[in-house]
């Protein structure tokens, strides 16, 4: 593993990669498992160290003048560390997504076929100031047979140089070669843009972070990209909606972690209930700080309400606010998400088994909820073990995506001379 800050040198970590790949897809899962288990104890070892590095960052996020929201994931502690590192024996425990036999099958003239499943090979890793990602995306590469280029955020530079320094000292005691973790320290945008176009080396590009980042990979790379979503996640309050349930609900989706992508930004609310709730809904806004954005129906209604405009309705806050809007039914709820949803997380609040079944069966999004929080879509959260990112695309994996999402297919065919 190789850092650097001449991006002239990218290409050649690029072929470190590959060629580290090769290796690593030879390992046994124990000798994965056993690495990531070094990774963890040299983590927890040198805790203190990163930190240390983390108040560079800090600093430096200070005196840019961060929001709270930034320096919040920007921000490492003891536990937090201690927390990757678990995350990593959580990852070893999973099953190995590679080398299994999806199907297998004896044409005629007694060819053998089977279709196994194998590491993409080289992943690269694009993310903003999340520390964390350096490690989670790190494990679950290693894990699934795969290198890995790391091309973090300026923000978070010290703290991921310490990290990645961390890793590669425990890769050394380990059978997993130390080129198959690679990290990109240069600030310059050309580094990122040299990723974007590097078929013959990088096998897959995967954004993490807000929508300019993954609009520019996504619009630029030549590269295959697993699109991570942007989550501008509904809420939508159907006619027959239980109030007790739509506000526990509404609640933890917004308030629960207002700062992650799957956090609820809009609330869509049927007029029929609004009119009957809407005391109810303004004391639960108003109760737990929730700026509202709202159309003309809800700024006449609900105290502090400011107009929505047409930005708001696509906006992903991340914070403690959100925009409502009145709606007449569930299809005029699911033409709103249509128009402004980001394909992440959508979510439908009602006892009526038809409306919930209109919304879920045309919605398009990853993940669709009747009656339960956007706050589970999560690798974690929904039984899938750790996650490298959401997917809101439909090509080649979609929602969390945890080891089988990188991974891809080979034939392997065993005959005795046969030819065509």
């Amino acid at each position: 593993m190789t850092i650097v800050m001449d991006t002239n040198n990218v290409e050649n970590q690029a072929i470190e990669a590959k060629k580290a790949a090769r290796k690593l897809s030879a390992l046994s899962n124990e000798e994965k498992n056993e690495a990531l288990e070094i990774l963890a104890k040299e983590l927890e070892n040198n805790y203190e160290v990163i930190l240390e590095a983390n108040k560079v960052d800090l600093k430096n996020g200070e005196a840019q003048g961060f929001d709270s929201a930034l320096m919040d994931r920007l921000a490492l502690t003891k536990d937090r560390i201690y927390d990757f590192a678990n995350g990593l024996r959580e990852v070893a425990l999973l099953e190995d997504p590679t080398g299994k036999i999806n199907t297998s099958w004896v044409l005629d003239n007694g060819l053998k076929v089977e279709q196994v499943t194998v590491p993409l090979g080289v992943i690269g890793m694009i993310y903003e100031a999340r520390p964390n990602v350096t490690v989670d995306a790190t494990g679950l590469a290693l894990k699934s047979g795969n290198a890995i280029v790391l091309k973090g955020g300026s923000n978070a530079i010290s703290s991921n140089q310490k990290i990645v320094q961390v890793m590669h000292s425990a890769l050394e005691k380990t059978k997993i070669p130390k080129e198959a973790v690679q990290f990109i320290a240069s600030t310059d945008r050309e580094a990122t843009k040299q990723l974007f176009t590097m078929k013959e080396h990088i096998d897959v590009l995967i954004p993490r972070g807000g929508a300019s980042l993954i609009n520019a990979v996504v619009n630029n790379a030549t590269v295959p990209v697993l699109e991570t979503g942007v989550g501008n996640c509904h809420l939508y309050i159907d006619e027959k909606a239980d109030v007790n349930k739509a506000m526990s609900i509404l609640i933890n989706a917004k308030t629960d972690r207002p700062a992650v992508c799957n956090a609820a930004e809009t609330l869509l609310v049927h007029r029929s209930w609004f009119n009957s709730n809407k005391e109810t809904l303004a004391k639960t806004l108003q109760d737990h700080e929730i700026k509202v954005f709202g159309d003309e129906t809800v700024v006449k209604t609900l105290a502090g309400a400011v107009q929505a405009t047409e930005k708001d309705w696509a906006e992903e806050y991340l914070n403690l606010s959100i925009a409502i809007r009145v709606v007449e039914s569930v299809d005029q709820a699911v033409d709103h998400i249509d128009r402004y949803g980001t394909k992440h997380s959508e979510a439908i609040i009602t006892e009526d088994a038809q409306a919930a079944k209109t919304f879920m069966s045309q919605v398009d999004a990853a993940a669709i909820y009747h009656n339960a929080s956007t706050r589970f879509t999560d690798g974690g959260a929904l039984g899938f073990g750790a996650e490298i990112g959401i997917s809101t695309q439909k090509l080649h994996a979609r929602g969390p995506m945890g080891l089988p999402a990188l991974t891809t297919i080979k034939y392997l065919m065993s005959g005795n001379g046969q030819i065509r």
